[in-house]
């Protein structure tokens, strides 16, 4: 007899998986009300703190006015606006390629741009530590999946011989992991997309507006712009809006176009959405938005800092993505919530998120955190980590 949804519940609870969402009251800030109580947010993709940006906000607004609420269809039928063109346009100009293509989502992004350029015959070779929205795009394509070990590119390099000649290989990859805040070894992967004629697809969700001198993310910082043939970055992280892109060649645009199901097939995002979006690409590209990317980085230089004195290991990541390695399923979580307690704001990543016996506190720095704020949530940590035996 197939088990009840009842029954599929309780397993999850009996294995300390059971997920469930909390109420935030007002905006993504670095303090937020949270299912009543206050805390300071430690967990947020608001990396540059633009969620509640004046600009972003005022931009919306003019936009609603303007254009209404809705694009009304999908992109191919009547859902492509004015905005839409706009905003497609200026993220060629910021990512340096020919042509752009805005998403939904990066999950729809993901799920739509690797079956329009990788199918039945082709080879898609994917970092282990990818996220789960490259997978199911992978799954969706029916190009066989290889996964090779993270961020080994000599490893890939073996299997990119093994598979030689097999059809159109697409090599995709994280450019700053989600879970680890690490890079991936971008300069050695192109040199072995130019080997073995493949196309490099990186998805720099994390890297957007955060890396790179211009914070056109972790090409730009690596120094492979030119070279990486998809560029997907998303808005709803450092650009505070949401939404997704692909920074592409003008033909493989046009393949997207007439491949891409998430995009055929979806109603297209809305005008004030679109609006900020623009709004945040122009801000990024600003004073003001350098002077964020360069706080951001001493925030973090500090944050991993003060933990590391702490006793913590915060991995080989340099990035705003901050891990600390909690042990078993149940104690993270107890981690999670005593320190919830003390009012710091931090998620607890179970599997399937991350692999068996691999649970941490998945921390995140944001531009806008004050130096008292993080030095004392390392106090909060250190203090919860010594009760439950983590250090």
């Amino acid at each position: 007899m197939a088990m009840s949804i009842a029954e599929e519940l309780a397993q999850i609870r009996s294995k300390g998986l059971y997920r469930a969402t909390r109420l935030i009251k007002g905006a993504q800030s670095t303090r937020v009300m949270l299912d009543g109580h206050g805390a300071l947010m430690l967990c947020s993709n608001n990396y540059l703190g633009l969620a509640d940006h004046p600009a972003l906000s005022e931009a919306a607004m003019a936009a609603a006015k303007r254009y209404g609420t809705s694009s009304g269809a999908s992109r191919l039928v009547s859902g492509t606006m004015e905005l839409h063109h706009r905003l497609e346009a200026a993220l060629a100009r910021f990512k340096q390629t020919e042509a752009a293509l805005v998403f939904n989502s990066g999950y729809a992004a993901n799920t739509g741009i690797i079956p329009a350029v990788a199918g039945r015959g082709d080879v898609i070779f994917s970092d282990r530590l990818n996220h789960a929205s490259i997978i199911d795009g992978a799954l969706l394509s029916g190009a066989r999946l290889v996964r090779y070990p993270h961020c080994d590119h000599a490893a890939l390099a073996r299997l990119l011989e093994k598979h030689r000649g097999t059809g159109r290989c697409l090599i995709v990859t994280d450019g700053v992991f989600s879970m680890d805040g690490d890079l991936a070894p971008l300069r050695e992967l192109v040199e072995l997309k130019t080997a073995h004629d493949a196309l490099l697809m990186v998805d720099d969700a994390h890297g957007t507006a955060v890396l790179g001198v211009h914070g056109r993310g972790s090409a730009e910082l690596l120094g492979v712009m030119e070279a990486v043939d998809i560029q997907m970055g998303t808005f709803g992280k450092a650009l505070g809006s949401f939404g997704a892109y692909a920074a592409v060649s003008a033909e493989l645009r046009e393949l997207l176009v007439n491949r891409a199901r998430s995009l055929i097939f979806s109603t297209s995002l809305p005008p004030a959405v679109l609006a900020a979006s623009l709004a945040a690409l122009e801000l990024v590209q600003s004073p003001e938005g350098r002077a964020l990317r360069e706080q951001l980085l001493a925030n973090t230089a500090l944050f991993r800092g003060l933990l590391r004195d702490a006793g913590f290991s915060t991995g080989e990541g340099t990035t705003q993505i901050v891990p600390i390695m909690s042990g078993a399923v149940e104690q993270t979580m107890r981690f999670s919530e005593q320190l919830l307690d003390e009012g710091v704001f931090v998620q607890g990543i179970r599997p399937p998120t991350v692999p068996a016996g691999a649970c941490r506190l998945r921390c995140t720095v944001m531009a806008t955190h004050t130096a008292e704020e993080l030095a004392w949530a390392v106090d909060r940590i250190a203090a919860v980590a010594r009760r439950l035996e983590v250090i």
